[in-house]
């Protein structure tokens, strides 16, 4: 089993890897890493992968690894995280769990569910982090002793805040560009200014922001020298 994200020290060029078992050959870091942990895995290996959100919906080379990733490992569970809590703060990350699976002519996923843990979630590095405990809903609904015995909580008719919900391999195939990036729940801060988190907490989050985009700032000063 593989626990691991793609985070690391940022590279002053880009590279383009061309290996023989990767699906596609670009120098985008995070849809290379997908290949390569989809390489490692055994045939019964499970992953377990953080990844930041334009992997789930960048077109062109991400549509393709995206379907390969669907049809030759069964992607069962996507659970969608709040800001800065992997990554570097501002960036919206995921974790993508697989199973790797032998060769066949059949797609090997049959239906993703999804946990969206980020819609009106706020969370903070320093003052309001992200623990264990806040999971424990994710974690039941998982169901890791058998996934078959899953059950939604979105109902369209009684439940449509429901956080967990399933999709079937034919509603994502025919999503635009194949986008894992899925979201039903309403963000409740554009719709209703009373249900807006406590000033300090935006505060806090502006300037977390802030701090993502200067480091972003000097990683492309730094690639430039």
């Amino acid at each position: 089993m593989t626990f691991t994200n793609a985070e690391g020290e940022q590279e002053k060029e880009d590279l383009t890897y061309n290996r023989q078992d990767f699906w596609v050959t670009t120098s985008n870091k995070q849809l290379n890493f997908v290949q390569h942990i989809r390489s490692m895995l055994k045939t019964t290996g499970m992953a377990a992968v953080v990844l930041p959100d334009n992997v789930l919906f960048e077109g062109g080379v991400g549509e393709t690894v995206r379907k390969k990733l669907l049809e030759t490992t069964d992607l069962h569970t996507i659970l969608r995280l709040p800001t800065g809590i992997f990554y570097a703060n501002g960036v919206k990350a995921n974790v993508l769990f697989f199973d790797a699976k032998p060769s066949s002519k059949d797609v090997w996923t049959k239906e993703t569910w999804v946990y969206d843990y980020r819609t009106n979630v706020h969370h903070t590095l320093k003052k309001n982090p992200l623990k264990l405990n806040d999971l424990k809903d994710f974690i039941k609904l998982y169901s890791p002793e058998n996934r078959h015995k899953r059950a939604e909580t979105y109902t369209a008719g009684t439940n449509p805040e429901g956080r967990w919900r399933k999709f079937t391999y034919e509603e994502i195939i025919a999503r635009d560009k194949t986008s894992l990036d899925i979201t039903w729940l309403k963000d409740k801060s554009l719709a209703d200014l009373d249900n807006l988190p406590d000033p300090d907490v935006l505060a806090l989050e502006i300037v977390e922001n802030i701090e993502a985009s200067l480091d972003s700032f000097r990683a492309i000063i730094a690639s430039l020298k």
